[in-house]
C-alpha cells in the first residue's frame, strides 16, 4: 500500500530546537526561581549542577508522568528544562505533591513555550512545499498550542499553506487509554523493551495520541498502514504509529541515542533515520 497521508512533528523536526528555545529556558529559569523563593543566581548555580548530571546520565533521567518516564530528558531543551526543574524542585523541597508538581510544570512550560523564537531548518519551507505539491494530506501533530504553530508556519508561508493542518495539544506524553478504545488501540502491547541500550520501558499506549492520528484518518479515509510520520524524538512521535504499522522516518538529532537508531533498523523498510529533512522525500515512494 503507497503513502496516503504524512503526519509531522514540529518542534525539533522542522525547526532549530536549540535557536528556538533559548528564550524558553530564560524565562523558564526565571520563573521557576519566583516559585522556589530563591534568587535567580543561587538558581542558576543550581541549575548548571543538575543539568550536568542529567546530561551525564542520560538514560537514568527521563520526562516524568505519574512516575513513568515517557521521553528522554536530553532530547530538547523543553524536556531537559522540565527534567532539571524536578530536580531543583526536589532539592529545595518545593511541591512535593507529584500532581501539584507536574500542573506547575506544565504552566511554566505553557508560559515559557509563548516566548519561543522561531528558527526553522534550512530546508525546512523546500520540503514543506514539496509534501504540499504532491496532493497527499499533509498534517502536523505536535505538543504545542495549535495557535502558536499556525503563527510560526503563517511566517514560514511555504507554497500551499492553506492545505497545511495542525493539530496541537496532543498530550503525546500521556499514557492512558484511547477514548473510546477501539480494537486497533487494545491491540497494542504495554511496552517496548532495548535490552542493552535502555534501561527502562518504552510505552506505547498513548490514548491521546492514538486519538489525534485516529481522527486524522478518519477524516482522510487513510489508516496507520498508508501513513508515514516524521518526528525527532522516537518515544514521543514514533514508537506509537510504528506498532500501529505506519511507516516512520526518525529527523536524527545531533544527540540523538542508541535505541532510538536501533528501534529504526529493527523496523526494516518501515523505517528510516536521517538528520535532513530532504529524506522524508524519498519515503513517499516506499
Amino acid at each position: 500500500m503507497g503513502i496516503g497521508c504524512v503526519v509531522l512533528d514540529f518542534d525539533g523536526t522542522f525547526t532549530d530546537v536549540a535557536a528556538e528555545g533559548a528564550p524558553f529556558v530564560r524565562h523558564f529559569k526565571s520563573h521557576l526561581a519566583e516559585l522556589l523563593g530563591k534568587d535567580p543566581q543561587t538558581v542558576e548555580a543550581a541549575w548548571r549542577e543538575e543539568e550536568a548530571a542529567v546530561l551525564a546520565g542520560a538514560h537514568a533521567f527521563g520526562w516524568d508522568i505519574g512516575g513513568r518516564t515517557v521521553a528522554p530528558a536530553t532530547a530538547d531543551p523543553y524536556l531537559l528544562s522540565n527534567c532539571v526543574a524536578r530536580q531543583l524542585m526536589g532539592r529545595y523541597g518545593a511541591l512535593p505533591d507529584p500532581a501539584e508538581r507536574y500542573e506547575m510544570l506544565q504552566t511554566l512550560y505553557r508560559e515559557a513555550y509563548k516566548l519561543t523564537g522561531t528558527a526553522f531548518k534550512p530546508e525546512a519551507k523546500e520540503v514543506l512545499e514539496a509534501l504540499l505539491t504532491t496532493g497527499l494530506p499533509v498534517w502536523i501533530v505536535t505538543n504545542a498550542h495549535t495557535d502558536l504553530v499556525d503563527a510560526k508556519l503563517d511566517r514560514l508561508a511555504p507554497r500551499g499553506r492553506e492545505r497545511l493542518k495542525v493539530k496541537g495539544d496532543a498530550r503525546k506524553y500521556v499514557i492512558e487509554e484511547a477514548q473510546p478504545v477501539d480494537a486497533r488501540f487494545s491491540a497494542l502491547p504495554e511496552t517496548l523493551s532495548f535490552d542493552g541500550l535502555l534501561p527502562r520501558p518504552v510505552y506505547l499506549r498513548r490514548g491521546p495520541y492514538y486519538e489525534a492520528l485516529r481522527a486524522i484518518w478518519g477524516e482522510t479515509g487513510t489508516g496507520p498502514e498508508s501513513t508515514l510520520v516524521a518526528g525527532d524524538i522516537y518515544e514521543l512521535d514514533l514508537a506509537l504509529p510504528a506498532a500501529l504499522g505506519a511507516r516512520v522516518q526518525f529527523v536524527a538529532r545531533d544527540n540523538a541515542l542508541q535505541y532510538e537508531v536501533k528501534a529504526m533498523e529493527l523496523l526494516g523498510a518501515r523505517g528510516g533515520v536521517d538528520r535532513s529533512l530532504r529524506a522524508i522525500l524519498p519515503r513517499l515512494r516506499d
